[in-house]
Protein backbone atom coordinates (compact mmCIF):
# COMPACT_ATOMS: atom_id res chain seq x y z
CA UNK A 1 0.00 0.00 0.00
CA UNK A 2 1.29 3.86 -0.71
CA UNK A 3 0.25 7.32 0.49
CA UNK A 4 0.81 8.41 -2.92
CA UNK A 5 -2.55 9.63 -5.16
CA UNK A 6 -2.56 9.44 -8.72
CA UNK A 7 -5.44 10.61 -10.71
CA UNK A 8 -6.92 10.44 -13.92
CA UNK A 9 -8.99 13.95 -15.35
CA UNK A 10 -10.46 11.79 -17.47
CA UNK A 11 -11.28 9.56 -15.23
CA UNK A 12 -12.77 11.89 -12.29
CA UNK A 13 -16.34 11.45 -10.78
CA UNK A 14 -18.94 13.58 -12.15
CA UNK A 15 -20.28 13.97 -9.06
CA UNK A 16 -17.26 15.38 -7.41
CA UNK A 17 -17.33 18.68 -9.00
CA UNK A 18 -18.60 21.95 -7.02
CA UNK A 19 -20.61 23.59 -9.73
CA UNK A 20 -21.02 27.35 -9.63
CA UNK A 21 -23.88 27.92 -12.56
CA UNK A 22 -24.34 31.37 -11.95
CA UNK A 23 -20.50 32.10 -12.22
CA UNK A 24 -19.82 29.97 -15.08
CA UNK A 25 -17.55 27.79 -13.74
CA UNK A 26 -16.91 24.50 -11.39
CA UNK A 27 -14.23 23.12 -9.11
CA UNK A 28 -13.24 19.78 -8.61
CA UNK A 29 -10.80 19.16 -5.75
CA UNK A 30 -7.88 16.88 -6.52
CA UNK A 31 -6.02 16.99 -2.65
CA UNK A 32 -7.40 18.72 0.50
CA UNK A 33 -5.37 18.68 3.73
CA UNK A 34 -7.69 17.34 6.44
CA UNK A 35 -6.49 19.72 9.17
CA UNK A 36 -4.33 22.65 7.63
CA UNK A 37 -6.97 23.71 4.62
CA UNK A 38 -4.46 23.51 2.07
CA UNK A 39 -6.01 22.71 -1.22
CA UNK A 40 -5.24 21.71 -5.08
CA UNK A 41 -8.19 21.85 -7.57
CA UNK A 42 -9.54 22.04 -11.00
CA UNK A 43 -11.08 25.01 -12.16
CA UNK A 44 -13.16 25.26 -15.54
CA UNK A 45 -14.77 28.44 -16.43
CA UNK A 46 -17.24 28.71 -19.48
CA UNK A 47 -16.25 31.48 -21.91
CA UNK A 48 -18.05 34.36 -19.91
CA UNK A 49 -17.63 32.61 -16.32
CA UNK A 50 -16.34 34.98 -13.89
CA UNK A 51 -16.04 35.63 -9.74
CA UNK A 52 -17.34 38.41 -10.08
CA UNK A 53 -16.15 40.74 -6.62
CA UNK A 54 -12.89 41.89 -5.46
CA UNK A 55 -11.73 39.71 -2.68
CA UNK A 56 -8.74 38.32 -0.33
CA UNK A 57 -7.80 34.60 1.35
CA UNK A 58 -6.54 33.48 3.61
CA UNK A 59 -3.54 32.05 2.69
CA UNK A 60 -1.39 32.06 -0.23
CA UNK A 61 -3.21 31.36 -3.68
CA UNK A 62 -0.88 29.57 -6.81
CA UNK A 63 -3.00 28.88 -10.12
CA UNK A 64 -1.16 26.96 -13.43
CA UNK A 65 -3.09 27.77 -16.77
CA UNK A 66 -3.65 24.67 -18.54
CA UNK A 67 -5.77 26.13 -21.31
CA UNK A 68 -8.03 29.19 -22.27
CA UNK A 69 -7.57 32.96 -21.25
CA UNK A 70 -8.33 34.20 -17.67
CA UNK A 71 -8.15 37.82 -17.08
CA UNK A 72 -8.06 39.17 -13.45
CA UNK A 73 -10.05 42.10 -14.58
CA UNK A 74 -8.44 45.15 -12.17
CA UNK A 75 -5.04 44.73 -12.71
CA UNK A 76 -5.03 43.20 -16.08
CA UNK A 77 -3.06 40.04 -15.44
CA UNK A 78 -4.25 37.89 -18.51
CA UNK A 79 -3.49 33.93 -17.43
CA UNK A 80 -3.00 32.34 -20.83
CA UNK A 81 -1.59 28.24 -21.25
CA UNK A 82 1.16 27.78 -19.72
CA UNK A 83 0.90 31.24 -17.07
CA UNK A 84 1.90 31.10 -13.57
CA UNK A 85 0.01 32.86 -10.83
CA UNK A 86 0.50 33.79 -7.48
CA UNK A 87 -1.85 35.96 -4.70
CA UNK A 88 -0.18 36.64 -1.30
CA UNK A 89 -2.62 36.08 1.50
CA UNK A 90 -4.63 38.98 2.50
CA UNK A 91 -4.14 40.86 -1.24
CA UNK A 92 -6.96 41.63 -2.39
CA UNK A 93 -7.61 40.68 -6.18
CA UNK A 94 -10.68 40.32 -8.74
CA UNK A 95 -13.17 40.46 -10.21
CA UNK A 96 -12.19 37.89 -13.37
CA UNK A 97 -13.31 37.19 -16.52
CA UNK A 98 -13.12 33.96 -18.85
CA UNK A 99 -12.57 35.08 -22.24
CA UNK A 100 -12.70 31.66 -23.60
CA UNK A 101 -13.26 28.21 -22.25
CA UNK A 102 -10.55 27.96 -19.23
CA UNK A 103 -8.94 25.07 -17.42
CA UNK A 104 -6.76 26.08 -14.63
CA UNK A 105 -5.01 23.69 -11.78
CA UNK A 106 -5.27 26.10 -8.03
CA UNK A 107 -3.45 25.56 -5.00
CA UNK A 108 -3.45 27.38 -1.77
CA UNK A 109 -1.29 26.57 1.32
CA UNK A 110 -3.91 26.97 3.88
CA UNK A 111 -7.66 28.04 4.47
CA UNK A 112 -9.30 29.83 1.70
CA UNK A 113 -11.29 32.54 3.33
CA UNK A 114 -12.04 34.27 6.48
CA UNK A 115 -15.41 34.38 5.52
CA UNK A 116 -17.68 33.38 2.87
CA UNK A 117 -17.60 35.70 -0.31
CA UNK A 118 -20.56 35.59 -2.29
CA UNK A 119 -20.35 33.43 -5.12
CA UNK A 120 -20.00 30.74 -2.38
CA UNK A 121 -22.92 28.93 -1.24
CA UNK A 122 -23.22 27.20 2.82
CA UNK A 123 -22.82 23.95 0.63
CA UNK A 124 -19.91 25.18 -1.44
CA UNK A 125 -18.06 26.64 0.94
CA UNK A 126 -17.56 23.51 2.63
CA UNK A 127 -14.56 23.46 5.05
CA UNK A 128 -12.42 26.22 3.33
CA UNK A 129 -12.88 29.00 6.27
CA UNK A 130 -9.94 29.38 8.34
CA UNK A 131 -10.48 29.66 12.54
CA UNK A 132 -10.61 32.55 14.31
CA UNK A 133 -7.96 35.04 13.66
Amino acid sequence: MTLEVLIHTAQLDKDGWLDFPEYGFRQYFLWKHPTSGASIALLEYEKGGCIPVKHSHASNQFMYCLEGEYEYTDSGLRLLPGSFYMNPKDHPHGPTLAHERSVLIEIYDGPHYYEKPVFHTDETIGDFLSGPV
